[in-house]
């Protein structure tokens, strides 16, 4: 008997024991190891809310705004709070249908029951004010307040760029630093330049009531932490200047870039078709972003540093730089041009002028873009120079590669392309030996064939020309927070190869040009010794692409441009006016042009015309007929021609002859 109370007694003292061990451990599981109901209990009363910060804004060179923020909420929620939820009200204030809230809502539950996650994003304000007001009625839900990008002007989309939402790359990449729902920049200078305009992330404790209104801040803000705003940017842009070479360029395909030639200073960067940079905002982002990059045109593709051309005429320049700084010509050589340039064995292959003329110096020979004399330039360097030509073409490289030619210039973009200037050995590969000679590759010395320049590279030899022997890598952002700080490698002085004693001949021919008749004539500016090349690339998938750069004035040089319209024609007449307008406008402020050359350039649509759909040309084949048979009359109509006739006559007078 005894035995039995006894051993029932030390039964139910185990049992005891027992279910105090199994109590003890589970309170030390929920209150140390498992963190869900310590998340739950805070959530209750006290919420971390990130403060996110402002992006630092970008304002041009004169300090007028080109990129600042407008509010916008995103909207949070914590799934295991949402309680007695009053889901069509809150579906009609935020603007959605309950199919949709519900995948909102199990998408946050997937991510965590307990933390807090975004609902909905970039909620504008006028519909937060709404939703503010009957926010304690939806337990679980509040917001978060977030800034957008917005640009007053919609100008400059490709050197701004946009923001876009974080992938799990940019969160492992940075360390920690980016979390879910955070804004990085994707492009242009908005990429460039991230971490100092994204600012620093600030937290904030806030006490909240069982009905989810706040009640002021924990602990009096002890424990909050500021946000920081990113650094704001000067850029070097005027916008001014960059909205008229949007203008300018309105309706076709090609790129501006405009540099101070005395700091490297990009003034405008137009790569054409452009876009609205704030299609790149908000919530319809991934739709716009689509659309563009299905446009047929690219208008997201970055001409000015991404397309690489061959550059025409325009190359004489450096041809004739280079050549004199080699010794095999000087300002007084001359070679007669009897309408085109002889090689190969015999003689009896030519690469044509598209004039003659005769007995052609130096200065002569850039006035009036002189195929001829410089097929003879590059056969002297290329074959007279006491070494083999392949040697004599690799140092013929390497003086176009110190004027910044078949290399990136280090601009403060991503995405920079190289352009292309072949090797040596690129011909001798092609040739099957190393034997071969200037003729096999002449087209070079006019710059046609495989060479492929991109426009900053363009604007960046005329900077060089500006400056008689130097420029400064070419950047488009000038001072970096309150105390406008230039990055050094900006300040850095380049040495282009060429000695400044050869310059003033080219720069005379170059002025002659655009001054006395030659083919730049119709850029010429009353008032201002502008100094310029034209060039006409030939194409050979449609109309030649029409080229021009200059700088201005001639003494203490201000501004250096290029200008390339794809599928144009003559460099001077679609190019030259174009950058003749975008000087004239930066010196003077104003534009003299004659005002029908104004409209022609204003109102041009270069655009190819859009592919059509197999199924669609049927339909369209007897429109096309019609419309022909029309063109045909109006065509042949005497007074038309007439008027025709007399209007190419003027224009023809007006830019001193078209030789390119």
């Amino acid at each position: 008997m005894n035995n039995s109370y006894f051993n029932r007694k030390y039964v139910i003292q185990g049992i005891f024991i027992a279910i105090a061990l199994i109590i003890v451990a589970r309170l030390f599981y929920i209150q140390v190891i498992d963190d869900r109901y310590l998340l739950s209990a805070n959530n209750n009363v006290m919420r971390k809310k990130i403060i996110y910060p402002a992006r630092g804004i970008i304002l041009d060179r004169n300090g007028q705004v080109l990129v600042q923020n407008e509010p916008v909420y995103d909207i949070m929620v914590t799934p295991r709070e949402v309680q007695e939820l009053d889901t069509l009200l809150l579906c009609d204030l935020l603007g959605i249908d309950t199919v949709d809230f519900n995948v909102r809502l199990n998408k946050a539950k997937a991510h965590s029951p307990y933390r807090a996650s975004q609902f909905m994003k970039q909620v504008s304000s006028n519909i937060y004010a709404k939703f503010q007001e009957h926010l304690y009625k939806f337990r679980g839900f509040y917001a978060l307040n977030r800034t957008v990008r917005s640009y007053p002007d919609s100008i400059a989309a490709q050197f701004l760029g946009y923001i876009q939402e974080v992938n799990q790359k940019d969160i492992e990449r940075s360390d920690g630093f980016y979390r879910p729902g955070d804004y990085i920049g994707a492009t242009g200078v908005e990429r460039s330049y991230e971490e100092l305009l994204r600012g620093k992330r600030g937290v904030e404790n806030q006490m909240v009531d069982a009905l989810n209104r706040p009640q002021g801040s924990f602990m009096d803000g002890k424990y909050d932490t500021l946000a920081v705003t990113g650094e704001g940017l000067v850029s070097s842009l005027d916008k001014d200047l960059q909205i008229l070479a949007e203008k300018l360029m309105k309706n076709k395909m090609g790129s501006v870039v405009a540099i101070e030639p005395s700091s490297g200073e990009i003034l405008s960067f137009v790569s054409s078709p452009g876009y609205d940079p704030n299609l790149m905002v908000g919530r319809d982002l991934g739709n716009n972003y689509m659309k563009l990059l299905n446009d047929e045109n690219r208008p997201m593709f970055i001409r000015p540093i991404q397309a690489s051309y061959p550059p025409g005429s325009i190359f004489k320049v450096a041809s004739a730089l280079i050549a004199q700084q080699a010794g095999v010509i000087d300002e007084n050589t001359v070679f007669y041009c009897g309408g085109g340039y002889r090689y190969g064995r015999g003689g009896r292959a030519i690469m044509r002028c598209t004039h003659v003329d005769g007995p052609t110096s130096l200065v002569k020979s850039i006035r009036t873009s002189c195929n001829t004399y410089y097929g003879y330039v590059f056969a002297k360097m290329i074959d007279s120079r006491g070494m083999s030509s392949t040697s004599a073409y690799d140092q013929w490289r390497e003086a176009l590669g110190k004027m910044g030619l078949g290399h990136t210039l280090g601009i403060d973009l991503p995405g920079e392309k190289p352009g292309l200037v072949p090797t040596s050995d690129f011909y001798t590969k092609r040739y099957g030996s190393d034997k071969w000679r200037s003729g096999f590759n002449i087209s070079l010395s006019i710059g046609q064939g495989e060479l492929g320049i991109t426009p900053l590279q363009m604007a960046n030899l005329m900077a060089i020309v500006a400056n008689r022997g130097h420029y400064y890598r070419p950047h488009l952002i000038k001072g970096i927070g309150d105390k406008k700080i230039a990055k050094p490698e900006f300040t850095e002085k380049i040495f282009a190869g060429v000695d400044p004693k050869y310059y003033e001949p080219v720069i005379e021919g170059m002025s002659q040009a655009v001054n006395q008749g030659g083919t730049g004539a119709a850029s010429r500016i009353q008032g201002v010794e502008m100094c310029g090349k034209t060039g006409t690339v030939q194409n050979p998938h449609g109309e030649n692409h029409a080229v021009f750069f200059a700088f201005a004035p001639r003494e203490d040089p201000k501004i250096a441009i290029a200008v390339f319209v794809e599928n144009a024609g003559y460099g001077g007449v679609w190019a030259a006016p174009i950058a003749s307008m975008m000087v004239e406008s930066y010196l003077k402020d104003t534009i003299t042009l004659p005002k029908y050359i104004q409209d022609r350039i204003y109102n041009g649509n270069l655009l190819p015309k859009p592919k059509v759909k197999p199924e669609e040309s049927e339909k369209s084949e007897s429109a096309t007929n019609n419309q022909s048979a029309q063109r045909s009359a109006t065509a042949l109509d005497p007074k038309r021609l007439a008027q025709t006739k007399n209007e190419l006559l003027i224009h023809h007078s007006q830019i001193g002859g078209i030789r390119e």
